[in-house]
């Protein structure tokens, strides 16, 4: 492996291994955040290793490695977006209904509700707000985020920053949509 390049079929399985391991849950979140239904969702995220797999023979190591992951990943999930799979729900949240008590069935089905609303909202966003929020909401920060995107931080800052604004104005007012 020379500077972090993936010269060799060796190199680029073991930076997928790598990739994997640390990414392959955010990978699978990714993937249900793009697409509701549970098969095409899985369909995306095979499609979303697959890329990067293969994408380890450019690997050049200029950027760290959860950089590449997650620009192959986004770039894979806009694909498959513009081929005209429905915009689906934002998973990256979803965990928030886990958390409430199985003992308050009302408080759990108003906390779905919400998230289900949440979800509805941040996919109705244009395809590159999405992926900045979702990649917010995956606890990367601006710089990251920016690179990923190709914003500086200030912007993906500003834009996080609107997009939280508009979502919380959506959810307050009740509007349904």
């Amino acid at each position: 492996m020379d500077g972090g390049k993936a010269s060799d079929g060796d190199g680029s399985d073991r930076l997928y291994a790598e990739a994997c391991a640390v990414y392959a849950p955010a990978l699978a979140r990714l993937a249900r955040s793009v697409e509701s239904d549970p098969d095409r969702a899985r369909d995306l995220e095979q499609d979303i290793h697959l890329a990067l797999w293969r994408s380890f023979d450019g690997f050049d190591g200029r950027c760290a490695l959860g950089t590449w992951v997650y620009r192959v990943a986004h770039n894979t999930a806009a694909g498959h977006a513009a081929r005209g799979a429905r915009a689906a729900k934002l998973v990256a949240i979803e965990d928030a209904g886990e958390l409430l008590s199985a003992e308050n069935p009302e408080r759990a089905v108003g906390a779905t509700r919400a998230v289900d609303r949440l979800r509805a909202l941040i996919a109705r966003l244009r395809p590159a707000d999405r992926t900045i929020i979702l990649l917010y909401l995956e606890g990367l920060e601006a710089a990251a985020i920016g690179e990923i995107a190709g914003l500086s931080s200030g912007n993906v800052a500003t834009k996080v920053h609107r997009i939280k604004s508009l979502l919380a104005a959506h959810f307050a007012s009740g509007d349904p949509s």
